[in-house]
C-alpha cells in the first residue's frame, strides 16, 4: 500500500510573538513625547518620536525574545540588560536631565536588570540552554 504524500503546507505568519512587543512598544511611545513635550502643545516632531521609538523598541524585544536563544545565558541577560537600560536612559534624556545622570541611570537599570534575567535563565534552564525538567 502506498503511502499518503504530504502536501507541504505553506508558512503562514503569525502574530503571535507580536502582542506583547507591540504592547509595550506602544506605551512606550505614548509615553515618549508626554515626557519630551513637558507640559507644552504636542508637535508633530513629538509624533514622529514616539512612533519611531515605539517601533524600536518593539522590534527589539521582539528580537531578542524570538532569536535570544541562540545566545549564551550570559550574553542574553546582557542583551536584555542593554535593551532596558537604554529604554529608560532615553526616557531619562528626554526629561532635560544631563547626560551623565541619563547614562548612569541607563547603567543602574542595564545592570539591575541583567542580573535578574542572568537568575531567570540560570534557574530555568539547564547547562545546553533547554528548559528545566523540573
Amino acid at each position: 500500500m502506498a503511502a499518503h504524500a504530504a502536501v507541504p503546507a505553506r508558512r503562514r505568519i503569525s502574530t503571535h510573538g507580536w502582542g506583547l512587543p507591540v504592547t509595550i512598544g506602544v506605551l512606550y511611545g505614548l509615553w515618549a513625547p508626554t515626557v519630551a513635550r513637558q507640559g507644552g502643545p504636542v508637535t508633530l516632531g513629538q509624533l514622529w518620536l514616539g512612533l519611531i521609538s515605539a517601533a524600536v523598541l518593539a522590534v527589539g524585544i521582539h528580537t531578542l525574545h524570538r532569536h535570544g536563544r541562540a545566545l549564551r545565558r550570559e550574553l542574553r541577560a546582557v542583551a536584555w540588560g542593554a535593551l532596558s537600560g537604554i529604554a529608560v536612559g532615553f526616557l531619562f534624556s528626554l526629561s532635560g536631565a544631563s547626560i551623565l545622570s541619563s547614562s548612569g541611570l541607563g547603567l543602574a537599570v542595564a545592570g539591575l536588570n541583567a542580573a535578574g534575567a542572568f537568575y531567570a535563565f540560570y534557574t530555568h534552564e539547564d547547562a545546553v540552554g533547554r528548559p528545566a525538567p523540573y
